[in-house]
């Protein structure tokens, strides 16, 4: 993969987080907290969606890709079953009771709501094998601006609601949601239109479905499992808590999300090319430990920079929204550690024991769905950002140890020591240093100073390539 591609790739992450930084703020100025809430339960449910009638055959699509001599074939296999199961399920809920969508995703009981949300999780259901598409023939510039016109037009969509004097309620917030999401799926369809077009032409390889399946259905507990790492927290504010508290902390992982920017560009990249030296016979284990060490440094660099300037925010939203300086860090944790464990825990998909992810990925949602249920209705979004990040650490150590038994031994002492005082760090300091903000700096600026120290090699690599010009 040359600079070209990764630059295309990254055009979509970074794009979307700048955009994000101009979007997200204002949302916050003209909706209320409670709609902040209600958007964010739409997008926890189509990930859900999307996840569960995938049926894990999105992860099989990637790992036979470069094996299979008849992609449009591979196509029709993985994508077929998902979209028959989906459209059943989704016809008799809404056959049983037209309004149980919206009243359970939003507390409204709304006719409107609930199709509109349908409509959204199955154009996210098929556009997400049409991206994988792109991804894989390593289209990256047309791969990033699928990812980044959603964000334009939702921005527009809500210029417009605030400018014309619409309504400024969930309505209008989730219509925008779901009309950007379909902006991106037709984007999809023109772009892939030579490759799922044949696809009607082939016949169903129920083989080829037989070993996809083997594949991808054990990561669907697995994924079940991880999408419930990822948004217990958000289960368990909206049903032991209140909307606001969901709003507050859905804005804060918004942020978090802007703020690891480089782990979407590094995990639309990494594992199809990992895939691609295994089907090459052509794979370093150097390099992969290399690029692993790399990943941890700009984890822990940009952990310690966040708790360093987390006081920044509340000048960017409303007062309504202070709490989120001190939650920031540890909301960081679970995407930057996911990342970290897709070069640790590499073997594990190359061996192609998949029941391992659904191990660690079960073990890991159990602490976090004990830790939600402790912490939650005493602490609110801290007690949720809290067990997160324990559950995420305890996540990427089992990952690791799983694909040191499968594959090979990885050097993990530096990895393991540096993910520990990271979320011991992030954790003690949300619940007992937010009172005191000079000794919660003081922290942080300790920490920089170690990992300076600890990361003294890697810094000097790059500053030889910088001057080298790469």
């Amino acid at each position: 993969m040359n600079a070209k591609q990764i630059i295309g790739y990254a055009v979509g992450p970074i794009g979307s987080g700048l955009i994000g930084l101009i979007t997200l703020p204002m949302i916050t100025w003209f909706y209320s907290v409670e709609d902040v809430g209600r958007i964010s339960m739409l997008q926890v449910c189509t990930s859900f969606f999307v996840l569960l009638f995938c049926l894990g055959l999105d992860q099989a699509y990637v790992r036979e890709y470069h094996e299979s001599l008849n992609k449009p074939q591979l196509l029709k296999v993985v994508l077929l079953p998902s979209l028959i199961i989906s459209i059943t399920v989704l016809s008799i809920v809404y056959l049983y009771d037209s309004l149980i969508v919206s009243q359970w995703l939003y507390g409204i009981a709304s006719h409107y709501l609930s199709i509109i949300s349908i409509c959204c999780f199955l154009v996210a259901l098929v556009a997400r094998y049409l991206s994988l598409i792109l991804r894989m023939q390593e289209k990256a510039l047309a791969f990033s601006m699928s990812q980044l016109l959603p964000k334009i037009l939702f921005l527009i969509f809500v210029l417009c609601v605030v400018y014309l004097g619409f309504v400024t309620d969930s309505y209008s917030l989730i219509t925008a949601n779901v009309l950007s999401l379909f902006a991106a799926f037709v984007v999809y369809l023109w772009n892939t239109k030579c490759d799922w077009l044949p696809l009607f032409k082939e016949k169903f390889d129920w083989r080829q479905f037989k070993i996809s399946l083997a594949f991808g259905f054990p990561l669907v507990i697995g994924g079940l499992a991880s999408w419930g790492l990822n948004v217990m927290d958000r289960i368990f504010l909206r049903n032991m808590s209140t909307y606001t508290e969901l709003g507050i902390y859905s804005v804060a992982m918004s942020i978090a999300g802007v703020a690891v920017l480089f782990s979407g560009i590094f995990n639309t990249i990494w594992a199809p090319m990992v895939f691609k030296w295994v089907s090459e016979g052509n794979i370093d284990f150097k390099i992969i430990d290399d690029i692993s060490e790399y990943v941890l440094a700009a984890i822990y660099f940009l952990v310690v920079l966040s708790g360093l300037f987390s006081w920044i925010i509340p000048s960017f939203l409303p007062q309504s929204y202070a709490e989120i300086q001190f939650i920031i860090t540890a909301c960081l944790l679970g995407p930057l550690f996911y990342t970290l464990s897709e070069t640790t825990a590499v073997g594990i998909a190359i061996a192609r024991k998949t029941k391992l992810v659904m191990l660690a990925s079960i073990f890991a949602v159990l602490i976090n769905l004990v830790g939600n249920y402790i912490l939650v209705p005493e602490y609110g979004t801290k007690g949720a950002a809290a067990a997160t990040a324990i559950a995420f650490w305890s996540f990427f150590i089992l990952r690791t140890e799983f694909s040191k038994l499968v594959w090979r031994k990885v050097p993990v002492l530096k990895s393991y020591t540096c993910v520990t005082v990271l979320t011991f760090c992030a954790v003690m300091s949300m619940f007992f240093l937010s009172e005191n903000s000079l000794v919660f700096i003081s922290l942080w600026l300790i920490l920089l100073f170690i990992g300076l120290f600890v990361f003294l090699n890697i810094i000097k690599k790059l500053l030889v390539k910088f001057r080298m010009g790469f």
